[in-house]
């Protein structure tokens, strides 16, 4: 997919909240209506941080998109990526805008990457071919973070050297190999099972500040003037 479309748009790391989180969900709530704040209290119920995927240099924003609906669908609220040729982007037409419900983490280069989440505890396995390991097998991984890699060049050498393992998607067809937003969706169904509703609770009001701020117009503008209010 070319990325010179008006529905291709970069995105980067998520904006670090200017307010505590808890001040902002006592601000903001009120502004939406009941079901809408319920049903955000159950997505952020069945979320889970321990498991990551990372998507290593992606170059096609319909692959991206299509991975970041898959995150949200599957309940992984934390997404990485790495800069490759050029900065992580996705059609909006694809994604449905799910960008806004998760939690993006950008880096430029994989050694920066892994570095943050193996001191974070992350375990990393890389999606290859040749892989020994099954998306059923990193379900048990207590904390795992999932690496894709870029559609014609795979993962780059720093996370295989980084690895933890190698996983495959077995496979009894004709064909050898998958489409990336394919393969990872197929991953993250499975190796997400059992991990549902695993964030703490400063971690899912944090996540749900920030949904807020996602929800309510102008909901930036109203934090900075009631916080100035009470100061």
């Amino acid at each position: 997919m070319k990325r010179n479309v008006p529905e291709v748009e970069e995105v980067g790391s998520s904006v670090v909240l200017e307010h505590p989180a808890q001040r902002i969900v006592e601000i903001l709530s009120p502004l939406v209506t009941p079901e809408r704040l319920a049903r955000f209290e159950g997505v952020l119920a069945r979320r889970t941080r321990s498991l990551v995927p990372v998507l290593d240099g992606l170059s096609d924003p319909h692959n991206g998109a299509a991975i970041l609906r898959s995150c949200d669908a599957f309940g992984c609220h934390e997404v990485h990526t790495v800069r490759g040729r050029f900065p992580f982007a996705i059609s909006t037409h694809v994604s449905r805008r799910t960008e806004r419900w998760l939690e993006m983490h950008a880096h430029e280069s994989a050694e920066a990457c892994a570095d943050e989440l193996s001191a974070r505890g992350y375990r990393l396995f890389v999606a290859a071919m040749d892989g020994e390991l099954t998306p059923e097998d990193l379900a048990r991984v207590p904390r795992a973070a999932i690496v894709v890699g870029n559609e014609h060049r795979g993962v780059s050498e720093a996370f295989r050297a980084r690895a933890s393992g190698v996983y495959r998607i077995p496979m009894v067809g004709f064909v050898e190999s998958l489409n990336v937003s394919v393969a990872t969706a197929i991953t993250l169904y499975t190796a997400a099972q059992g991990r549902h509703g695993d964030m703490n609770e400063d971690e899912r009001t944090e996540a749900l500040a920030r949904f807020l701020l996602e929800q309510v117009k102008d909901g930036a503008v109203i934090v900075e003037l009631a916080m100035a209010g009470t100061r």
